[in-house]
């Protein structure tokens, strides 16, 4: 039976991917800030809780060696994350290495454990979740994006050391998910000299967000990286990651930030 480590599994995409893995027959290690406060996933058999804030180094290695003790790891799933929006002006240096802390450096810290342990054994897999705002750039998410982005390009150079050893990289893409993620997990800063922008942003990403996909859909995606077999870096989710995607491939990265201004700005 394999097992997979799941990280942001307390709602959302996370708790959806591990309620999928656990009924794929996976031993699910599902780790969040607070898991005495999870009622859901407890009911599960072969689903294990563990706290883990991404931010607090020691808790990751503390957390890793209880996890190890469990069992063998074959697959971690860099889930956690949340997002930041609104003009740069706005933001305070706080609310930005908040972002940087969690989206980029909790991703990173997280793989860097566990690299040792899966490169002795010549196998194992990292998956993260990054976003259509990882390859493409919407108004207003500057340093949102500048995590995502930089995990797409860290996720494909890390896959040249690691696959040498038998590791995979790869990444998930979504676009728009149903969840509670822009109540729950957004933080956003305004400021009066951008309001109009702010404004016409808001209710695109409302209009955009019928469009988005149950978390289900994105599990399968997840699932599907895990167990194709397939060296293969890059996974889309969404009938809209990918729809804008093509898009921009189509038109070219200029066109495409030229349209994309008018309908947004």
């Amino acid at each position: 039976m394999k097992t997979i480590f799941i990280t942001g599994a307390s709602t959302g995409l996370g708790k959806t991917t591990a309620k999928l893995f656990q009924s794929k027959g996976w031993n699910v290690i599902a780790t969040m800030r607070n898991p005495e406060a999870e009622t859901e996933l407890t009911q599960l058999e072969n689903v294990t809780l563990l706290p883990l804030d991404v931010t607090n180094l020691e808790q990751i290695k503390s957390t890793l060696k209880k996890a190890l003790e469990i069992g063998d790891i074959d697959l971690v799933l860099n889930n956690a994350g949340y997002g930041l929006i609104g003009p740069l002006e706005s933001l305070n240096d706080d609310q930005i290495l908040r972002q940087l802390d969690t989206n980029l450096l909790g991703v990173i810290r997280v793989t860097k454990e566990f690299i040792p342990y899966f490169r002795e054994k010549k196998s194992g897999m990292f998956i993260t979740t990054t976003s259509i705002g990882g390859l493409i750039a919407f108004p207003l998410g500057s340093t949102y994006h500048a995590t995502k982005w930089a995990l797409e390009g860290w996720s494909e150079s890390l896959a040249f050391e690691l696959n040498t050893f038998g590791v995979d990289v790869k990444t998930v893409s979504p676009g728009g998910i149903k969840t509670d993620f822009i109540t729950r997990s957004l933080d956003m800063g305004t400021h009066p000299e951008y309001q109009g922008m702010i404004d016409k942003m808001m209710s695109n990403t409302d209009a955009m967000m019928e469009g988005a996909s149950e978390p289900e859909v994105i599990a399968e995606v997840i699932y599907e990286a895990a167990t194709d077999g397939k060296k293969q870096l890059r996974y889309q989710a969404g009938e809209d990651s990918k729809a804008l995607y093509a898009q921009r491939l189509e038109m070219g990265a200029e066109a495409f930030r030229e349209q994309f201004g008018k309908q947004f700005i």
